[in-house]
């Protein structure tokens, strides 16, 4: 897997201060996409332990609230292999911050049902997950005003109600402009 590049201060992705890794490859290819360069999957740099180790220091002081996954697409099945693990091991050392994930699938279509690459590890990296913001960028839908999205269809979704309920449940405060 490739990284289009890492935020080590991101105030754009999520609440607080953030360190948000941008994934390289999307086969969605949404019109008036901010990161199209990222669409390729060999765009980047190689995802290896030193990058991880990097994220995982950058983490470590307090006033970092969280961690971001964005793309790209985190959820296209080539990604999934390398970001199951990372998530679990944000998750096991730093159980205090939140993870974010953005994601052009939907996941009562896509996600909960496992229908891309191999159910489990899909499944894995929900588990890891606080807050995931679902659907695709929708050009004529887009709006500079809303928190946290790109466009008015997108949802912000929290995922540990979302899984304990099996379907997507809103995070209400985060939906409003």
């Amino acid at each position: 897997m490739n990284y289009a590049t890492i935020k080590l201060h991101d105030v754009a992705n999520g609440p607080g201060v953030r360190v948000s890794l941008f994934v390289s490859g999307c086969t969605h290819r949404c019109k008036g996409c901010f990161n199209a360069e990222a669409w390729d999957f060999q765009y980047g740099k190689p995802f290896d332990g030193e990058v991880e180790q990097k994220l995982l220091e950058a983490l470590s002081p307090a006033y970092i609230k969280g961690f971001s996954l964005l793309g790209g697409e985190p959820f296209e099945p080539c990604n999934q292999a390398e970001l199951a693990p990372l998530l679990e091991r944000i998750r096991q050392r730093y159980p205090q911050k939140n993870i974010w994930c953005y994601t052009g699938y939907d996941f009562e279509k896509d996600l909960l049902p496992g229908r891309l690459g191999e159910p489990s590890v899909t499944r894995r990296m929900l588990n890891c997950l606080d807050v995931l913001v679902d659907g695709r960028f929708v050009e004529d839908l887009k709006d500079l005003n809303l928190r946290f999205r790109g466009s008015a269809n997108q949802r912000i979704l929290d995922v540990p109600s979302s899984l304990q309920e099996g379907r997507a449940v809103l995070l209400p405060e985060y939906m409003q402009r």
